[in-house]
């Protein structure tokens, strides 16, 4: 056996259909595109979410709300989490890379330091913003807050 010979198995390959091949073949006429309308026509294309001149429905549903372009989203961390942050992780600097590097955020999130809960470790955390009463608390607990 060579590559030169080799054939499908019996039954494992079929012929596909010869459309517009005259009457006798079947597939004659309108060659399987029906009668008249845009589809059997050639060069037709329909615009997508086009329901046939019903109105489609994406203009059926009512629109709320406003998406705004300009949004800044931060990755929220409590002085409560940033506490056991710091017992687990035996952290005393508190910055977007070290809570990259400890799986807490992704690479790119911007972090934001909220005060609910309590803090006893001295920390040095240099995040992206911090609420005042997350810096008051920090502050209090002996360590220092910079936002960039």
């Amino acid at each position: 056996m060579e590559l030169n010979n080799l054939k499908p198995a019996a039954g494992a390959t079929k012929s596909g259909k010869r459309i517009a091949r005259g009457q006798g073949s079947g597939r004659g006429g309108t060659s399987t595109r029906g009668h008249n309308g845009a589809k059997s026509r050639s060069g037709y294309k329909s615009k997508r979410g086009f329901e046939g001149g019903q109105m489609p429905l994406q203009m059926r549903l009512p629109k709320r709300g406003f998406n705004s372009p300009n949004r800044v989203e931060y990755v929220a961390l409590n002085l409560s989490r940033l506490q056991e942050i710091s017992e687990k992780q035996g952290l005393t600097e508190i910055t977007p890379a070290a809570l990259y590097a400890a799986g807490i955020i992704k690479k790119n999130d911007l972090v934001k330091v909220l005060g609910n809960g309590e803090l006893t470790a001295k920390l040095t955390v240099n995040v992206h913003a911090a609420s005042a009463s997350a810096q008051d608390a920090i502050e209090k607990a002996g360590g220092s807050v910079t936002t960039a």
